[in-house]
């Protein structure tokens, strides 16, 4: 007989602490959007102890449970916070017609719009949202003036049904007496988006604003195509679109995927040139055009395999932080003394499963890598102040190996144009993996510099890899004795190298050296000038 007492050991758990907060809320919502428990008392805790959490620990657990199935509940949890941390929720979440239109009214007017762009809800969903067009849709108002936004049906069917002409309603009331006017006199949902469904289309053209916000389009049906930003909210790209936009560059055959029902639905290839204004000089955005994929190409529906990795690692990551809470609350003796020992060995675990959690960490950065659902934000990433912290990290590694490493960040200050997480990890995982190669005396060093657009850094490959070719590093399948890894040599440097790729750079495997290649973080404000 098997017993799961998880949420019990949850709630149970001390989340005074920002830590104890933080992997609380982790565990519930992975616990809840696994549909392992079902109670209110769940979600009443985390809407207790949500003041205490970063934005960023919000926004990564709802990007964690968006690829699942999550309940109602949950979904109207996400759907309260702001639109970044509500947005992948809502774009992706599977509920009833009945539980949508039960949590449209809680919505805020930004997430009804996130609504807006999905063509795979019922239509009375989609009837309760354009009610409330004109509220959502109106600017601000001085102090004093109100402006009476009741929604009305249209004229005829307000000839056959008695409609209050201000005051309260309940959404499902107006619901129903939609349905009862299309039952009576015929449908209403027949427009140019139904037509053009019914006519496939092979290719569309396109133009974005400067923030990558499709604002035109010609060939294609334009409801779910506009206001969708490339690499961003409504659809999926991969990375060579955030690396070309990053550098304001042109690119081609990229992977665009549309969700939903409509003609416009399903993968494309799309190739765009940058556009830039010739008074200044300024980008304004893209000007492209989409194709259907040859049979050839790939930019099909994401693999089972990345799906039942995903799922792998969110049955992982639960057990996981509940270990390292008790073994932090031991270590604290916040469950009343505990002998030295205990509390050592309580430390020895904690540190333990940290390192297990980034390798899951790691493995689900694999799978969305896979699925083309890593999510990354441009940010400014000093390198020196990165290298130093990370040194200082592998600082007990160094001593336990009798190693050195030497770093120098150059003589003027660089940084990196990407995403803080994603670059800390890289740059992590390869300076771990060069220092816990290493042997006794041994003197590694790390050089950063410039070249053209990038920021470089080269890290020496320790003895123990010398002699050791490209393909047999990549290909290495398991941890090796002192190799420095949780899931060895080649995972480390194949996942270095796909980060790295995403964000626009690379990844080379020297006879000598690691060089590392990321976009340097310039000016790019005034764009590119024009020649003429």
């Amino acid at each position: 007989m098997r017993f799961d007492d998880s949420l019990d050991t949850v709630l149970a758990a001390d989340a005074s602490t920002p830590f104890g907060a933080q992997s609380a809320w982790r565990q519930l919502t992975d616990l809840i959007a696994r549909r392992r428990v079902d109670s209110a008392a769940a979600i009443e805790r985390l809407r207790a102890i949500r003041s205490q959490i970063p934005a960023g620990v919000r926004s990564a657990s709802a990007r964690s449970v968006a690829f699942g199935d999550p309940p109602l509940a949950l979904v109207a949890l996400f759907a309260e916070d702001s639109p970044a941390i509500a947005a992948p929720v809502i774009a992706v979440a599977r509920l009833s017609e009945a539980e949508w239109l039960s949590l449209i009214p809680g919505l805020s007017p930004t997430s009804r719009g996130l609504l807006r762009h999905r063509r795979d809800l019922p239509a009375s969903v989609g009837r309760a949202l354009d009610s409330y067009g004109a509220v959502d849709f109106a600017l601000p108002q001085p102090e004093g003036v109100t402006i009476d936004l009741t929604p009305t049906l249209p004229a005829e069917p307000a000839n056959d049904v008695e409609v209050e002409p201000t005051g309260a309603f309940a959404i499902a009331d107006l619901v129903a007496r939609i349905d009862a006017y299309q039952r009576d006199h015929g449908d209403l949902d027949r427009g140019p988006s139904a037509l053009a469904a019914a006519q496939p289309i092979g290719h569309f053209c396109f133009e974005t604003d400067e923030r990558g916000m499709i604002r035109w389009v010609d060939g294609a049906p334009r409801e779910p195509l506009i206001g969708v930003v490339l690499g961003g909210i409504g659809a999926r790209t991969d990375g060579v679109v955030a690396g070309a936009f990053r550098h304001r560059a042109s690119f081609a055959d990229a992977r665009l995927v549309v969700p939903g029902v409509s003609a416009a639905a399903g993968d494309w290839q799309i190739s765009a040139t940058p556009g830039f204004d010739p008074a200044n000089g300024r980008f304004t955005g893209y000007r492209g055009v989409a194709r259907r994929p040859r049979s050839d190409e790939r930019a099909g529906p994401i693999p089972p395999a990345a799906e039942a990795l995903r799922a792998l690692v969110h049955e992982l990551r639960t057990p996981t932080n509940a270990i390292s809470g008790f073994a932090e609350m031991i270590e604290g003796q916040v469950l009343g003394p505990a002998p030295a020992v205990y509390r050592e060995r309580a430390g020895i675990i904690r540190t333990n499963t940290r390192d297990l959690l980034n390798a899951i960490d790691d493995v689900d950065t694999v799978a969305r890598i896979e699925q083309g659902a890593l999510e990354l934000r441009p940010d400014t990433v000093a390198v020196g102040p990165l290298l130093a912290r990370l040194a200082g990290d592998l600082e007990p590694l160094l001593r336990l190996r009798g190693a050195t490493l030497d770093v120098d960040d150059g003589t003027e200050p660089l940084a990196v144009h990407g995403d803080t997480i994603a670059v800390s990890r890289i740059v992590s995982r390869l300076l771990s993996l060069s220092v816990g190669a290493c042997a006794r005396g041994e003197r590694l060093a790390v050089d950063a510099g410039i070249d053209g657009e990038a920021v470089t850094i080269a890290i020496d490959r320790p003895r123990a890899f010398l002699g050791r070719s490209e393909d047999e590093l990549l290909s290495s399948s398991a941890s090796e004795p002192d190799d420095g890894t949780t899931l060895g040599v080649g995972f480390a440097l194949r996942l270095a190298r796909n980060l790295a790729s995403e964000l626009g750079g690379g990844l080379a495997i020297g006879g000598e050296r690691l060089t590392l290649r990321l976009p340097a973080a310039l000016d790019r404000e005034v764009g590119q000038l024009s020649s003429i």
